[in-house]
């Protein structure tokens, strides 16, 4: 094996990193909310690394999060004119918590997230 390539052992260790720190930025994001851009900036560039690990479900699922989470927000700001924004804002935040646990959930397993292109 060529020196400069990491053991598999070591590549999923660097992965699992990563997959923390995606999930420790959207966590972040509570507090100081632009960790949420870094972290799915980080999780698009570190997600073809991961191709074939579990780790790439991980990815994926905080990509999908994002997006989603991003989407749900600008309905609910649309919304929170007629009233309802509010109602549906909750509900994102509750949506958004969910899916972190589940992420951290098979992270601390050591487990793939299951069917990361699911809305729950």
């Amino acid at each position: 094996m060529d020196p400069v390539t990491p053991q598999p052992r070591e590549a999923d260790s660097r992965l699992r990193n990563v997959a923390l720190a995606v999930h420790g930025l959207y966590a972040a994001s509570f507090l100081l909310g632009v960790t949420v851009l870094v972290g799915v900036v980080l999780a698009y560039m570190k997600r073809a690394d991961a191709a074939g690990t579990i780790y790439h479900s991980h990815l994926t699922y905080a990509i999908r999060t994002f997006w989603i989470g991003l989407a749900l927000s600008v309905v609910s700001f649309v919304l929170s004119f007629v009233g309802l924004g509010f109602l549906l804002g909750f509900f994102a935040l509750v949506w958004f918590v969910i899916r972190l646990v589940r992420a951290f959930l098979a992270w601390n397993d050591r487990r793939a997230v299951e069917r990361p292109e699911r809305f729950f």
